[in-house]
């Protein structure tokens, strides 16, 4: 029996995420709604993504009996109530990064869902893609040698996009794109938390984000670098530094290959023919969909590949990191 979607907001990301299900099976995933805060809004995207209902009030898509899992794509501010809402009615929740704003409220999450055996998922969709896989196992298999450091950089010039450069929200850099230079690390270093965290960086005149660098240092002298910007485009690489070899990780928020030493990994991405997406290599997201329909199958509240403890990790990372910048959330 196929998965049944319902979807949260009708935005970019939504659509994106919609778009990618078409190259699953589908006797797996079907989208059963959408609701949007403009009913017009979630008509136009369920015309257009040939879902039978729209809604525009997140509580009767919340309330709607044929939905099992909702995908939340609405703005980072709404997330913890829009994802205590679905979990309330008894819906499983995969939550677009990231879970909350603080984590306080990602606690809170887990621990109701948790509690009433669902599964709950924040979307850091990069954990699903095969190349992941492969770097797992070569830090299982000792490759590298002992890892020193990690580093990862992720800029774009976004300072015309509102929910990067706008408090109310949820802006910066950190929680949009600091998100994945962290998870990358905290895969890397298998969740440890650093003894120590060094940041630097900018805020415009709303109080947020525009540019930050952190250093975070671990036992044993171990490190990682990341650094975010609003401002420019930056190389948005990932390396694994190790006493053996460096593993270079293009796009690695969502990567197609890595390279060690003169070997290349190639893990293309599906193909979707005359599919249009607003974000790069978008229909990746088809594996988090997959990875959410496998768990709930099994009966997990938790996917292996981002973990509660993980989400958990992250948003502390992620509020140190803001107050050392003078943001708070």
């Amino acid at each position: 029996m196929a998965t049944r979607w319902g979807i949260v907001s009708a935005g970019l990301i939504s659509h994106d995420f919609v778009t990618a299900m078409n190259s699953l099976p589908n006797d797996e995933h079907v989208v059963v709604a959408v609701a949007a805060r403009n009913l017009s809004h979630a008509e136009d995207f369920a015309k257009q993504h040939n879902i039978q209902k729209a809604y525009n009030d997140y509580e009767q898509l919340a309330k709607d009996k044929d939905i099992e899992i909702v995908y939340i794509g609405a703005i980072h501010t709404e997330h913890y109530k829009l994802a205590m809402m679905m979990l309330t009615e008894g819906k499983h929740v995969l939550c677009e990064k990231p879970m909350t704003m603080n984590p306080i409220d990602t606690t809170k999450l887990i621990t109701y869902a948790r509690n009433k055996n669902l599964f709950l998922m924040e979307g850091v969709w990069s954990r699903c893609f095969p190349i992941y896989d492969n770097i797992k196992k070569m830090l299982e298999a000792g490759c590298m040698g002992d890892i020193h450091h990690v580093s990862a950089s992720f800029g774009f010039d976004l300072m015309d996009v509102d929910r990067i450069t706008k408090k109310e929200l949820g802006g910066g850099t950190v929680l949009d794109l600091g998100i994945y230079c962290l998870q990358f690390v905290s895969m890397v270093y298998n969740n440890e938390m650093p003894e120590r965290i060094i940041t630097s960086g900018s805020l415009n005149e709303d109080g947020v984000d525009i540019s930050m660098t952190a250093s975070l240092y671990y036992k044993d002298n171990r490190s990682a670098t990341i650094t975010t910007s609003a401002l420019v485009n930056l190389p948005n690489k990932g390396y694994i530094c190790g006493a053996k070899n460096t593993v270079e990780v293009p796009t690695f928020w969502c990567p197609t290959k890595l390279i060690i030493g003169d070997t290349t990994i190639d893990k293309p991405l599906l193909e979707l023919k005359n599919a249009k997406f607003n974000f790069i290599n978008s229909i990746g997201l088809a594996y988090e969909a997959a990875e959410a329909r496998a768990c709930i199958q099994k009966g997990l509240v938790e996917s292996p590949h981002i973990t509660h403890d993980t989400s958990l990790l992250l948003a502390k990372l992620e509020e140190e990191i803001l107050k050392a910048l003078g943001v708070n959330y």
